[in-house]
């Protein structure tokens, strides 16, 4: 669906107007918000029923104009419950003569930035408000010439949204609404001096509402809040009451040598619809792909070093259910919102507590219930005690039978022969080009910039 150019649009009824049981489940949650009538029509074509724990929480606080800080990991419907408050907010208000952005939101990646502005653009269906992506790996010409016919909301991650700025592409000193998504991401892919960069172009903390999500909200993110925000509202979704209700979580204990083996016979035996299946280090994930693939698992990796259009095919092949089985790294998988995955495998176990949070928060979205199945070797089970203290309980642990080891019959892993992604996969009979395997994309910029050295972390 298209943001319409002309000027704000009376809302139409939807086309499929909604179910008696779906208004008892609590759509008049959403129309008792007060929300304009074009607003309300998008939320009635997409069927949204009732109010996730995150929506009901903040909304009618964002709603009011204050700054809020919330704990929610992704599935429960923030990026709505904040695109709604934008907008909202966009709506009663005058666009600037000079067509700068009133909203500015900013992720940790590419994939999510785009996720993003495809939910807003879904939102915006009966307006005339127009968002624009500003991330790498996308033309610079396309993006600089969309902020200079005029935007009405921002989305893109640190790194371009600061190339732009310097840029004289990008003005930021009429901005009404502040969005930072997974703040908690920030921290740990170094964007926070971007960050910083950034806020010294935005209207201070009192002159315009400031939104911060993170899946915690640690000491660190409630740092950065206290300097952003002004006087904000907590509001938290716990994760272990998440992962308590709709995902079932399983741990078993197994040698580095035999994990390949369990996981092939726990996807033979499990049959999952679409499974994410993440590890910890890229060269691991790689490796992990090939020999599924090769010993009948058809399996796709997905890496940060791939070139950006190859990640979005893939990305958007996940979602079009041309992929089942997906192996990632937890940056590269950042911004992935897929529906219908019924089981996450921690092939890992992560280093970092939260990242197991973001990680099973993959599955059991919208209101289904999914698995969460994690390996738990001698290399990575030092990290389970923080993991479970996160979630406030332990992890129930399975003993694996002799028949869920599969044997591995892929051979020795050619390596340093190039990256194997699995994609596209040999069913869909098409071709890999060349292309799609070459270099990973060039650091972003406008005139060959140099990238920066030092603390600046990686550029997204």
């Amino acid at each position: 669906m298209q943001s319409q150019d002309d000027e704000l649009a009376p809302a139409t009824p939807s086309a499929a107007p909604a179910e008696p049981d779906a208004v008892t489940l609590g759509l008049n949650d959403f129309e008792s918000l007060g929300l304009p009538e074009p607003l309300l029509a998008a939320i009635r074509d997409l069927r949204f029923v009732r109010m996730t724990p995150i929506q009901a929480q903040a909304l009618p606080t964002m709603l009011k104009g204050e700054d809020v800080a919330g704990q929610a990991q992704t599935g429960t419907g923030k990026t709505a419950c904040f695109l709604l408050a934008t907008l909202d907010t966009l709506l009663r208000t005058a666009r600037p003569a000079d067509g700068s952005p009133r909203a500015l939101a900013i992720a940790p990646t590419r994939e999510l930035a785009i996720q993003i502005a495809n939910d807003c653009e879904s939102l915006t269906t009966y307006t005339d408000i127009k968002h624009t992506v500003v991330c790498g790996g996308l033309p610079w010409g396309a993006q600089a010439k969309a902020l200079e016919q005029g935007t009405d909301i921002a989305v893109g991650t640190p790194g371009r949204l600061l190339d732009m700025i310097r840029g004289g592409k990008l003005k930021l000193g009429r901005v009404e609404v502040l969005i930072i998504d997974e703040a908690d991401r920030m921290f740990d892919m170094g964007f926070i001096d971007d960050l910083s960069a950034i806020m010294r172009h935005v209207p201070p903390p009192g002159k315009r509402q400031a939104m911060l999500f993170s899946a915690t909200l640690s000491h660190d993110v409630m740092r950065l809040a206290s300097r952003w925000l002004r006087t904000p509202r907590r509001f938290a979704v716990e994760p272990d009451k998440i992962a308590a209700e709709r995902i079932e979580q399983r741990l078993y204990h197994v040698s580095s040598r035999e994990k390949v083996l369990l996981l092939m016979g726990l996807l033979q035996k499990e049959q999952p619809v679409r499974t994410m299946i993440f590890v910890n280090r890229k060269v691991d994930g790689e490796e992990l792909a090939w020999r599924l693939t090769n010993n009948g698992f058809e399996t796709v990796y997905l890496s940060g070093d791939l070139p950006q259009k190859k990640r979005l095919r893939i990305v958007e092949a996940l979602k079009a259910g041309q992929i089942n089985t997906l192996v990632a790294t937890d940056v590269a998988s950042r911004g992935i919102h897929v529906d219908d995955v019924s089981h996450v495998f921690n092939y890992d176990l992560p280093q970092d507590a939260e990242d197991y949070v973001h990680r099973i928060g993959r599955t059991a979205r919208a209101g289904a219930s999914g698995k969460a199945i994690t390996l738990a070797c001698e290399d990575t089970v030092g990290a389970l005690p923080a993991v479970e203290k996160l979630l406030g309980a332990p992890i129930p642990v399975a003993y694996a039978e002799d028949t869920d080891f599969v044997p591995d019959r892929a051979g020795r892993f050619p390596r340093g022969r190039g990256t194997f992604t699995g994609w596209p996969p040999p069913s869909l009979g098409l071709a890999e080009k060349a292309s799609d395997t070459d270099l990973p994309p060039r650091a972003e910029g406008s005139g060959g910039r140099r990238r920066r050295r030092g603390g600046g972390g990686r550029r997204s």
